[in-house]
């Protein structure tokens, strides 16, 4: 086995994360040989796929996780890394729409999940600069005050311990307030990588830059196929973010971007102690977190489907709405990352139900994915154990709610056939490449063809088929993160057409156009 460490950490953005400076991540490189069974075969590294894999090793199982890049290269990676046990769906929806049962689970079940981070961290000495925080909730004018109330009430009732105080700890104006108690915050790589580690140093593989190309099950068993061959195993476990291929979950799951700013302050006694959100729609979230003594202040929100919007806008807005309200000096890190909302509000965690027996899927954890990937965690290794789980039936992702989320699924579904129409129709054009501007996409039309172009700094052109070929919608260009994102689905593909996210399972088809204009 060779380890390797190194300082670069990479996410699937062009925009620098707050957790990519000062890691040294160590790689364990195996061979990997197509002729074993593994227990369990996880594709996705990052921390629902880490997790699980962990969890699986430490009782006994042999398990490999096959990552495309490199772990915490998805939202692990660009999270801003709350720890929660009241969630972007409010406890009175949940009650609304699956009964007040099932948000006292879904209260316990989010209680278990931060103490299970908590006992990983306390039993292996993961240094990550994790804290247990009070997070406030506030409201800014009487709509929101109403909703605030609600909220309190329900969360009460799912046995949270929550309740109103008199301060929001922020120079924002505000109406109302409620404190929840017992919540958490880290460092997301520093915590991954120390997972990683357990599981290597217990005979666990991860294998990095390992695209899966295909899955399926022959001679009862499932494999996930690369370019090296079949990885077969007695059980498969989708980490992804979103399942790849065509599957349910593309219309159970819609897929969003949210923005986040790392700022300092010029007087250090404004950074808030406590984890702070709006009421906002988008909503604003808040932190601080300090890294080689200093200090930073964390600002999120903007949120919008991916593929749609305008992403520069969106980080502007962030940014001045920071400098609005607090003094900054420096604005020293600025990115967004990709989640995915369900349907009927609550993720989709459990046994796969397209797919044969010992086949599971983790996703639609909304902005909650520190909490809810650590509970896919539990609730998955739990079944391949066999240990049973109280979370089972409400997580699980063959779930019918024939009111929770319906008009949701309409609305997102309508979106997706407007924009796979829509696109066709409708399109901006260049009349000339040579016009574009270096370091910088384009969609163009080319004897009735869309056509994605991307000028490199040096001026070379790529062109590539504008086609996503997920499910044949048009991709659009993301100025800020450099990628082409796809506005149906959430694929997302670098400059030059790989795949960076996304149900996609291969790249965009680069062309070769001869420019004679």
């Amino acid at each position: 086995m060779k380890i390797e460490e190194e300082k670069d950490f990479l996410r699937d953005g062009y925009m620098k994360s707050l957790w990519q400076q000062d890691v040294n991540l160590k790689r364990a490189e195996s061979e990997l040989r197509t002729d074993q069974t593994f227990d369990a075969v996880i594709i996705g590294g990052g921390l629902t796929g880490i997790t699980t894999a962990l969890l699986l090793q430490l009782e006994g199982k042999k398990c490999i996780v096959l990552e495309a890049h490199t772990i915490g290269f998805g939202t692990t990676g660009g999270t801003s890394a709350h720890l929660n046990t009241f969630f972007d769906t409010t406890y009175a929806d949940i009650i609304k729409d699956f009964g007040k049962e099932a948000a006292k689970l879904v209260a316990s079940s989010g209680k278990e999940a931060l103490e299970l981070v908590r006992d990983l961290i306390g039993h292996f000495a993961i240094e990550c600069e994790y804290e247990t925080k009070t997070a406030l909730l506030f409201s800014e004018n009487d709509m929101e005050s109403k909703q605030l109330d609600e909220i309190l009430k329900s969360s009460k009732n799912a046995g949270l311990e929550v309740h109103e105080t008199t301060s929001n700890c922020l120079p924002i104006s505000y109406q109302k307030v409620i404190k929840f108690y017992d919540q958490g915050q880290f460092h997301p790589i520093k915590y991954l990588t120390g997972l990683a580690n357990v599981f290597i140093e217990l005979g666990g593989i991860i294998r990095e830059h390992q695209f899966v190309t295909n899955t399926g099950f022959e001679n009862g068993l499932h494999y996930a196929e690369t370019e090296q061959g079949k990885i077969k195993g007695h059980h498969i476990i989708y980490a992804t973010h979103i399942p790849p291929g065509i599957t349910s979950f593309n219309f159970k799951c819609a897929p969003y971007r949210s923005y986040v700013i790392a700022v300092t302050l010029l007087d250090d006694d404004d950074y808030p102690a406590e984890l702070i959100y709006d009421l906002k729609e988008p909503y604003h979230y808040f932190r601080t977190h300090t890294i080689n003594d200093k200090k930073y202040l964390l600002i999120g929100g903007e949120d919008h489907k991916t593929g749609h919007g305008d992403p520069e806008k969106a980080l502007n807005n962030l940014i001045n709405y920071a400098r609005q309200h607090f003094d900054i000096d420096e604005v020293a890190y600025k990115w967004s990352s990709q989640y995915y909302v369900p349907a009927d509000g609550l993720p989709y965690i459990g046994h796969f139900p397209e797919e044969e027996q010992g086949a599971y899927v983790a996703t639609g954890f909304n902005g909650n994915g520190m909490t809810f990937g650590t509970l896919s965690a539990k609730i998955i290794s739990d079944s391949i154990l066999d240990y049973g789980s109280p979370y089972i039936d409400l997580y699980k992702p063959s779930r019918i709610k024939p009111i929770a989320g319906f008009s949701e699924v309409i609305k997102e579904n309508a979106d997706v056939v407007w924009r796979f129409v829509s696109d066709r129709l409708f399109n901006d054009s260049m009349s000339s490449l040579n016009n574009a501007d270096t370091d910088s996409g384009y969609l163009i039309e080319h004897e009735g063809h869309q056509v994605a172009v991307y000028k490199d700094k040096s001026g070379k052109l790529h062109l590539l088929n504008a086609t996503c070929t997920h499910a044949g919608c048009i991709v659009n260009w993301n100025p800020i993160e450099k990628s082409w994102d796809c506005p149906c689905h959430g694929a997302r593909y670098d400059a030059k057409g790989s795949v960076i996210t996304g149900p996609s399972q291969k790249g965009l088809q680069q062309l070769n156009i001869e420019n004679k204009e």
